[in-house]
């Protein structure tokens, strides 16, 4: 079977080209993977999440019985105990759950007026 001289070179180019797009679509143009994909939405779930138990954090804080003494306890905390003291206070325990959230912890202790 003969096979036309034109076709060689076409089936470079189209090669070529293919993996030319391939590099500049994954690197300038936003391409991802599934891999990729399926992390960021993961992510994004649990910030929103974390997001949407802030007010329920605050609002625990704002209505507990002992908020003084635990607001004295979390502000006499470091920088870097804070966030613990936020979870011992119980204001970071999601109803229904039994452990406090770290994120969510976080997050109450940044919105907290201090």
């Amino acid at each position: 079977m003969n096979t036309p001289e034109w076709l060689r070179p076409g089936l470079y180019g189209a090669a070529i080209g293919a993996v030319i797009v391939g590099i500049v679509g994954f690197t300038w143009g936003g391409w991802v993977t599934g891999g990729t994909s399926r992390d960021r939405a993961t992510t994004m779930a649990h910030d929103n999440v974390v997001a949407a138990m802030v007010p329920v954090c605050l609002e625990m804080a704002r209505t507990d019985p002992a908020r003084a003494a635990k607001l004295e306890k979390i502000k006499a905390a470091t920088t870097y105990q804070r966030r613990d003291a936020v979870m011992e206070a119980g204001w970071a325990t999601v109803p229904g759950s039994d452990a406090p959230d770290r994120d969510i912890a976080q997050a109450c202790l940044a919105k907290l007026e201090l």
